[in-house]
This record gives structure tokens, C-alpha cells and sequence, in this order.
């Protein structure tokens, strides 16, 4: 009897896991399907060549950057809008978007004069002297044309986030699961046609995979907005919702105390892991390469950790906002070891496929071997991934954000970039163990985070 009441602290019944996966299914599949076309669309461009595959690697580290600042602008605002739907304030919920399309659509301006003025010299920094494996140049030129024609994508993309974060803050995931698999098909069909010049189309290379993303994105932005404001919408949260873009102040200062450092977080965790990918790149453009093809192989399987942290902060948070804080308790562990147990299950499946992935592309066998080994070092530390990940989650859902900043971006810098810098630039360690010290360092951060955990400071209703 006393092993069973244990058993039921830490696994739920049937009902709880349809539950959890009512939220996060929909969001599996979504980013899932998504980064298995991204997977499809990299083999296409890795077809015709290291460089043109690593110019927009190269690109796409930088927009990585802003994709993942418009998600740190966004959740701040959504840690309220979920609250809200908890506590059944409709116009709480839409007030939270009001301020995520602001604020997304001010962060989109920034982005592109950055890019438009300096995205060369970004791009450049990638590109190191010392290394082999490509020509630098043609890198350069390509990346170049892939990031200006993706700057025509940024805004769709920015109000597409906005609806799609507070669809999800209402328990509604399955809309933007939707227009995401139709953008990523899109994204798909068009990258065929436009690299590969077929149907009569030229064949445009690395240019033709941006215009592809670019076309995907309007598809996807489309979509949501048809959905929610057509003549058959899914949902009246948006209903009104233009009559006025003024946000409460009182409401503008909590998300910014609270926000604040989430964007911060965001943006500083995201340049951190450019910042990381740089220190690698200085090995030579063969490891930028390999880091690309397991960047985006890796992605697929960690899509289950990922979509069940952002699951956490939704059904977490709504239970927080309800006043629910014992259920938020137990809901939360439940979660977590969830999560774990399923990345133990994927590690171990990526690690079989590790050797067999780098040989689909058309590169060196150098590429291969850094890549397969970088792939089975992602596959060791998944349940560990997983863990920190469902940690920060689960602190943002009761508005800690300031404690997510320490424990996320914070330690990035403090942490894992000295040791990357340092092994990248005293000393000649080769690409894979160099790797494997510098996601070591996350073993820190997962006692920081348990201990985090055990002392339930996130354990907090914002909005009552």
C-alpha cells in the first residue's frame, strides 16, 4: 500500500496523462512535423554543397536569435494570459495580447535595421581563417542572400507568435498546430521547386530556400488570422480586439517587472548559444557544417521535452491562476518525471540513428564524423536537457522570471561560454570532446534547479 501511494506521488493515472497530452500533443506534432521538414529542407540544401549548407547554417544562427527573443517577449505577457483564462478575465487575456503584439512588432523594427546594417559582420564572424573545410567566401556570399531575402518573413512570423501564444494560454493548441503543418508544407513543396529549379522554376539554391520560408510564413500567418477572425471563428477571445491597442498600465507594469526578465533571459540565452556556436566554429567550417546537420537532427527528437515544458507552463499556470496551488504541486512533479522518462526512451533512439543521419547529406566524411559524434554526446545528455528544461518552466508558470534568468541565460554566460571560449582559444581539443565538456557544465544546473524545486518558491498566484 505504501508502494502504491509512492507510485501515485510520481505517476498519474490515465486521466492525468490525457490530460497532459490534450496540451501537449497537438504541440508535439506541430513542432515535430515542423522540424522534420526543417530536417528535409536542410538534406535539400546539403545537396548541393558544405558551403551554401553552412551560409545559411550561418544565417539561421542569427535568426535564431530573434526567433527566440519574439518567444521571450511573448511569454512574459502569456505567464499572465494563462493566469487569467485560469481565473476566467477574458479581457485579461486579450489586454496580454495587445501587449505581445506591441511588443513583438517593436522587436521585429530593431531586427531588421540590425541585420540590414550589420548582418554581414555577423555572418563573418562564423567564417574563420584558421579552419578547413570550404570555401570561405562563397560561404559568406550565400549566407549573405539567404538572410536578406528571410528579413521579408520577420513580421508575419512576429504577429503570427503573438496569436499563436495566446491561443495556447486559452488551452487552444490545436489552431496553431494547424497552420503550422501547412506552412512547413508549404515551406517543403516550395524549397523543391526553388533550389532545385523544377516545374520550370530556376534554380536559385540557398535563395530559393529563403523565398520557400518567406512564402510559408504569410501561409501560416493567414491561416490563424482566418481562424480567429473569419466568419467562423474558433474563439471570441479576439472579438474587439482592435477597438483599442491600450493596455492597461497598471497590467503594462506587472509584465514588465515580470516580463522583463524573460525577454531578457531569452535574448541573452539565445546569443549565448550563438555565441557557443561561434567558439565551435573556430575548429573550421567542417564543424560548422557538422553543427548544423546535428543541430537540426537533434531538434527533432527534442521536441518532446520542449513542447511538454511549454505544456507545463500552461496547465501549471492555469492552476495557479485558479488558486489550485497543492494540484499545480503535484501536477508539476508528475510532469517533469514524465518528461524525463520519455527522453530516456529518445536518447536512446537517437543514438541508434546517429551514424546513419550524416551520411543522407552530400558533404565530407569529416562533416559525418563530427556530426554522428556530436549526435551521440545530445543523445546522453537528453533526460538531463529535459530536466532543466521542465526546472525553467515550471519557475516561469508562477512568475519567478527573475529566478529563470539566473538559472537560464545567466549561467550560460557565467558558465558555459567561458568554458567553450577558453577550450576553443588556449587550447588545440578537438570539436567532439570540447562538446562534451560544455554541455557537462549542465549537470550544475540541474542541482540548482532541483533544489529551486524542492523549495516551491514558484508556488504563486500573479493575477488575483
Amino acid at each position: 500500500m505504501r508502494e502504491g501511494s509512492r507510485l501515485k506521488k510520481y505517476f498519474g493515472d490515465r486521466a492525468f496523462y490525457k490530460m497532459v497530452l490534450a496540451i501537449s500533443l497537438p504541440m508535439i506534432i506541430q513542432n515535430g512535423f515542423t522540424n522534420f521538414v526543417s530536417l528535409l529542407d536542410n538534406i535539400m540544401v546539403g545537396r548541393i554543397g558544405t558551403e551554401q549548407m553552412s551560409g545559411v547554417a550561418i544565417a539561421n544562427q542569427l535568426f535564431m536569435v530573434f526567433n527566440i527573443t519574439i518567444f521571450g517577449g511573448v511569454s512574459g505577457a502569456s505567464i499572465f494570459g494563462a493566469q487569467y483564462h485560469g481565473l476566467g478575465d477574458k479581457e485579461g487575456v486579450r489586454n496580454t495580447f495587445r501587449f505581445k503584439l506591441i511588443l513583438s512588432m517593436a522587436l521585429t523594427g530593431i531586427a531588421i535595421v540590425l541585420f540590414c546594417f550589420k548582418g554581414v559582420e555577423l555572418i563573418s564572424l562564423y567564417l574563420s581563417e584558421d579552419g578547413t573545410g570550404g570555401d570561405l567566401v562563397r560561404t559568406l556570399s550565400y549566407g549573405k542572400s539567404y538572410l536578406y531575402i528571410m528579413l521579408i518573413g520577420l513580421v508575419p512570423y512576429a504577429i503570427a507568435q503573438s496569436y499563436a501564444s495566446t491561443l495556447r494560454d486559452t488551452g487552444e493548441t490545436r489552431l496553431p498546430m494547424k497552420a503550422g503543418i501547412a506552412a512547413v508544407l508549404v515551406n517543403l513543396v516550395f524549397n523543391y521547386i526553388l533550389i532545385f529549379g523544377k516545374f520550370g522554376a530556376p534554380a536559385l539554391g540557398a535563395s530559393g530556400a529563403a523565398i520557400a520560408t518567406v512564402i510559408s510564413r504569410f501561409v501560416e500567418t493567414g491561416i490563424i488570422l482566418a481562424a480567429v477572425h473569419g466568419k467562423h471563428r474558433i474563439t471570441d477571445i479576439f472579438d474587439g480586439i482592435y477597438r483599442t491597442l491600450r493596455v492597461p498600465g497598471m497590467l503594462v507594469q506587472k509584465i514588465a517587472v515580470t516580463g522583463t526578465p524573460l525577454l531578457a533571459n531569452e535574448a541573452l540565452w539565445s546569443f549565448g548559444m550563438a555565441t557557443m556556436n561561434q567558439c565551435y566554429s573556430v575548429r573550421g567550417l567542417s564543424v560548422v557544417a557538422a553543427v548544423n546537420i546535428f543541430s537540426t537532427a537533434s531538434n527533432l527528437f527534442n521536441v518532446v521535452f520542449l513542447s511538454l515544458g511549454s505544456a507545463i507552463a500552461i496547465i501549471v499556470g492555469q492552476q495557479l491562476g485558479a488558486g489550485e496551488k497543492d494540484k499545480a504541486v503535484d501536477t508539476d512533479r508528475k510532469m517533469i518525471i514524465f518528461s524525463v522518462m520519455s527522453c530516456l526512451l529518445l536518447g536512446g533512439l537517437l543514438a541508434g540513428a546517429a551514424p546513419f543521419i550524416p551520411h543522407i547529406y552530400n558533404t565530407e566524411e569529416e562533416v559525418r564524423h563530427i556530426a554522428t559524434g556530436l549526435l551521440l554526446i545530445s543523445a546522453c545528455v537528453m533526460p538531463l536537457n529535459a530536466f532543466n528544461h521542465a526546472s525553467y518552466f515550471t519557475m516561469r508558470s508562477g512568475g519567478k522570471t527573475f529566478i529563470t534568468f539566473l538559472f537560464d541565460s545567466v549561467f550560460v554566460w557565467a558558465v558555459s561560454i567561458p568554458i567553450a571560449y577558453s577550450l576553443a582559444h588556449f587550447t588545440s581539443m578537438p570539436i567532439l570532446p570540447m562538446y562534451a565538456c560544455c554541455v557537462s557544465a549542465d549537470l550544475v544546473k540541474a542541482v540548482i534547479g532541483f533544489i529551486l524545486l524542492k523549495r516551491k518558491a514558484w508556488v504563486k498566484n500573479i493575477v488575483a
